[in-house]
């Protein structure tokens, strides 16, 4: 199981060439609600910052109606991560209309994948502007249908410095529709069925609806900055080694793109009560945050 492109001990001789930058667990994080307008409608959330965060993340949704991610976002704070999380679009405090199979539309049309991206975007801005210290690395972590998402918002937005994936497609929109179709919520799909069967059907079975796809190496093709994806082996939403074959192809293009799967996981990776894979997103995001700020260091020293 591939987790990290760094050993752990380039990661202590990191440690060791920035002492000014401690990464410690702490309870204490302040909480404040904060306003902002995306696309002329207002969104609401909630900023976390614990006292030295050494990288700073917004939070972007799944496919559910789901408001803030508090539960989560306290998980980051306590390891030292700012994070801004806030109501989806048309949910809770924040204005405009969801989109989404639940209310009969379709959540995975081009517009509505690119409006949630300007959402994202404007929560960096506005993140960017409560963050104390305004070198602090910025990243977008998100979930599922984010896997969309994600990359429109990091290919449009230079303040991103990174960006984490849980149970995230790399495979286009209608791809994604023909497996879940396939699936159909079985939980004992897996025992039933081989992989090359599942990509097979993936990539040859018609299609129920007719939209533009939305493919996400269209973005991610674009971006030079780090990327992490946490994949569950046992997914029926996602046909996740498909995704990582996608992933692979990208990583020979030399893109800094990896991953970790987990075998006995499904598309909870970041909910499930194995704490694995947060925890493996926030030492890789320890890496990420240390190596920029030592290239700084370099780069200050070689001004002078």
């Amino acid at each position: 199981m591939k987790i990290y492109s760094f050993s752990d001990l380039y990661f202590w001789l990191l440690l060791i060439a920035l002492p000014q930058i401690v990464f410690s667990q702490s309870t204490d994080f302040t909480v404040q609600d904060v306003k902002f307008e995306s696309q002329g409608i207002t969104l609401a959330g909630s900023v976390l910052q614990p006292k030295n965060p050494f990288a700073a993340v917004v939070i972007v949704h799944g496919s559910d109606p789901v408001k803030r991610e508090m539960e989560f976002a306290k998980r980051l704070a306590k390891e030292g991560i700012a994070v801004f999380t806030y109501d989806k679009r048309g949910v809770g405090e924040s204005g405009g209309v969801y989109v989404g199979p639940s209310v009969g539309t379709n959540n995975i049309d081009p517009t509505n994948l690119t409006l949630l991206a300007h959402d994202a975007n404007a929560a960096v801005k506005t993140f960017r502007n409560y963050l104390k210290d305004k070198k602090t690395p910025i990243g977008i972590v998100g979930f599922s249908q984010a896997g969309w998402i994600i990359p429109i918002a990091a290919s449009k937005n230079p303040q991103i410095d990174f960006i984490v994936l849980f149970s995230c497609p790399t495979i286009t929109t209608l791809e994604q529709l023909r497996f879940q179709f396939y699936t159909n919520g079985n939980n004992s799909f897996w025992e039933n069925h081989t992989e090359a069967d599942a990509i097979e059907h993936t990539r040859n079975d018609p299609d129920r609806y007719q939209f533009v796809a939305t493919d996400p190496k269209t973005s991610l093709n674009t971006l030079s900055i780090p990327g992490l994806w946490l994949f569950g082996e046992k997914d029926i939403q996602i046909p996740v080694k498909l995704c990582i074959e996608q992933l692979n192809t990208l990583k020979v293009q030399g893109k800094p793109f990896e991953y970790t799967l987990f075998s006995k996981l499904g598309h909870n990776t970041s909910s499930s009560d194995d704490t694995a894979p947060v925890h493996i997103a926030v030492q890789w995001m320890k890496q990420k945050a240390l190596l920029k700020n030592l290239n700084l260091q370099n780069k200050n020293q070689k001004q002078h």
